[in-house]
């Protein structure tokens, strides 16, 4: 395969690239590919975002891949591939919007009626309406089917009601994509409904929650009698589930391409420089599998890449990628605390990059839990790729309010 850029690819590259420099300035050196931000900033944070968004939307650069008629450029997945390598030199704030413009959007693409893709997909593109994420609760992480949040019907509407936790800037949320059960009676797989929910219908209660790092990134949300109207369905009712594996292929992809995606290995190289650490032969051994692991990621990003070029979904690619990115991003932050020796205690303006290594070192455990665990990517590699037998799932037939005596 040639890795190289046509004519095309490369005018296009050239493109961005003057956009970028003519738009925003170039990240600092040690920025690791992205800000940090410290409690209490989220706030400005997500204003910031939302603003950047609207410029790039209004200057014809938002969603790179997505339809013309919502408000995308209509390029292709090698174009987004471009500006995506081309974008994390600069200080572009969007990230928050991930899981609208990478998960959501996707999804209401896909299984969405067209009433849906022309009410949601424009305001969302654009940074109008801010989405997050309504699916783990506190008895379903991994085992995500066993949610208990409950949708019951009521004339032309849902009644929800239920507990959600580790929601992403849930305080900041327009809307939210939010899985419920619809049907008590039928195995918890094929039970659940999608639903698009405002995030500020009267019911809903959003309860920030203390990170390791001190932020206030996540937040369990309560829905006490939330009313919602059959027209947020997405997909069929009790068919939720297959709408939810389309949105998980995704935010695996999301995941692969950040963490220790976002940091280049010249940043691992500088820090080397400015502790010493390649001096040390041990330290030097344990560089050279950081740069080797940096250099298979780019090449997963490839296969990722070239699925989604054929008009292929993301599909066990985007395991492979999410279960390598997690441990690299690990092993990545680890070693850059170990050269950095007791300088890594450091946070903020008196750390070495204000701190930025080892905040990602802290957050590099929830990266292996979310957008499901390591061990759930392993099962999902062993059974779809390997041909390995699946666990045994004694439960998978059992209607599911058998499974759950303990639930109302």
């Amino acid at each position: 395969m040639d890795f190289d850029d046509t004519r095309d690819e490369h005018e296009f590259r050239l493109l961005v690239r003057s956009y970028l420099e003519s738009t925003f300035p170039r990240r600092p050196p040690g920025s690791g590919g992205g800000r940090i931000y410290h409690e209490g900033d989220e706030a400005a944070w997500i204003a910031d975002a939302k603003a950047t968004q609207l410029r790039l939307y209004e200057d014809g650069w938002a969603g790179i891949t997505w339809p013309r008629q919502y408000g995308g450029r209509g390029g292709t997945s090698i174009q987004n591939s471009i500006w995506n390598q081309e974008v994390v030199d600069f200080d572009v704030n969007v990230g928050s919007f991930a899981m609208g413009i990478g998960m959501a959007g996707p999804t209401i693409m896909a299984h969405g009626t067209d009433d849906q893709k022309h009410r949601y997909l424009a305001p969302m593109l654009s940074g109008q309406e801010f989405w997050v994420q309504l699916f783990s609760e506190p008895g379903a992480g991994s085992d995500l089917a066993n949610i208990g949040t409950k949708a019951v019907r009521d004339g032309d509407d849902f009644v929800i009601t239920g507990q959600k936790v580790w929601t992403s800037s849930a305080q900041f949320g327009d809307f939210g994509i939010l899985l419920a059960r619809t049907n008590p009676d039928a195995p918890k797989h094929r039970g659940i409904t999608y639903f698009l929910v405002d995030m500020s219908s009267p019911g809903i209660d959003i309860r920030p929650l203390v990170q390791i790092t001190g932020a206030r990134h996540f937040s369990e949300v309560f829905l006490d009698d939330v009313r919602v109207p059959r027209s947020a369905v997405l997909g069929e009712v009790d068919g939720g589930w297959g709408v939810a594996m389309t949105t998980l292929a995704y935010e695996r992809g999301l995941i692969g391409g950040g963490g220790a995606g976002s940091f280049k290995w010249p940043e691992l190289e500088r820090l080397a420089e400015a502790t010493g650490g390649g001096s040390d032969p041990l330290m030097r051994q344990r560089l050279a599998k950081a740069y080797t692991n940096f250099e298979i990621m780019k090449f997963l990003r490839y296969r990722i890449q070239t699925a989604l070029s054929k008009g292929e979904r993301p599909g066990t690619e985007s395991s492979v990628m999410k279960l390598f990115i997690a441990q690299h991003l690990a092993e990545v932050t680890n070693l850059a605390l170990s050269m950095d020796g007791a300088d890594a205690l450091l946070d903020g303006a008196d750390g070495r990059d204000r701190g930025l290594w080892v905040r990602q070192w802290l957050q590099a455990v929830s990266v292996r839990i979310a957008g499901g665990s390591d061990e759930v990517q392993r099962n999902v590699l062993g059974e779809r790729v390997l041909g390995l037998p699946a666990e045994p799932r004694v439960d998978k037939d059992v209607p599911f309010n058998q499974q759950n005596k303990s639930r109302p």
